[in-house]
């Protein structure tokens, strides 16, 4: 098998994996925080905490803005069984960047791997990430290249691939859909507090230990997890029981 067709059928297997992907880091940060690796961050510390979860929701944010403007049937709409474009998504953020989704995923476990405390762990997982998100992305521009041809090649050689420029945006051609970003992003929001809740855990028990639960938490994750958890679970009925989030075409 030729390496572009390789790196194409590699690409698209971890595609459909990526949601394993985070448990190898789940498992990472165990192995650190319990090896007692995370040095630089074995206290709570108000500081570090709100701004490791403000790089995690600025992830939050960019996926909202691609999401929002995101209509059915374009390149920004894959699925589990694989690439699906009947359009090629290049106005908003994708004007700015080819792939916010991925960057917005970036960011969101940038803050989670910073907070483990360990500054070789997170160079190390920054580049897990690329690698493995490269192949993905590969995956998804060769469909695109022979799905749309010139108009991609077009699209791809003033638009960067994972690093936004920060001038030439295009109006999307689709209004802002809040209702989008709520029913498709509510998991992923629980999930940063969860993973912050989880982390501050191990690290409670790896360091302090704990006699009963109400001390294996710090009360400000306490607090935001509760948060948070009301949200998923608002977000999560009104998508299961109404039609109070769908939006034609989306």
């Amino acid at each position: 098998m030729a390496l572009i067709e390789e790196m194409d059928q590699s690409g698209n297997w971890l595609f459909k994996g990526r949601s394993y992907f985070p448990l190898a880091l789940y498992a990472l940060a165990a192995l650190v925080i319990g090896m007692g690796w995370d040095e630089h961050l074995t206290d709570f510390e108000p500081i570090t905490a709100w701004s490791c979860l403000l790089i995690s929701l600025l992830g939050q944010f960019i996926r909202a803005i691609a999401i929002g403007y995101v209509p059915r049937g374009t390149s920004g709409r894959n699925t589990k069984e694989g690439q699906v474009a009947e359009v090629l998504n290049s106005t908003g953020i994708y004007s700015l960047v080819r792939h916010p989704l991925y960057l917005g995923n970036f960011f969101m476990w940038l803050g989670i791997i910073i907070y483990v405390g360990n500054w070789w762990f997170t160079i190390v997982c920054c580049l897990i990430y690329w690698v493995y998100y490269e192949r993905i992305m590969f995956a998804e521009e060769f469909f695109l290249r022979n799905k749309f041809g010139q108009t991609y090649l077009n699209w791809a050689n003033q638009t960067p691939a994972f690093w936004p420029r920060l001038s030439g945006w295009k109006s999307p051609t689709w209004e802002f859909s809040m209702k989008n970003v709520l029913k498709r992003e509510y998991n992923g929001f629980f999930a940063i507090f969860l993973s912050f809740a989880l982390l501050d855990v191990f690290k409670n028990y790896k360091h302090f230990g704990f006699t009963d639960i109400a001390h294996a938490i710090t009360p400000f994750w306490h607090t935001a997890l509760f948060f948070s958890f009301l949200v998923f679970i608002t977000l999560r009925s009104m998508k299961k029981y109404t039609r109070i989030l769908h939006v034609e075409g989306r």
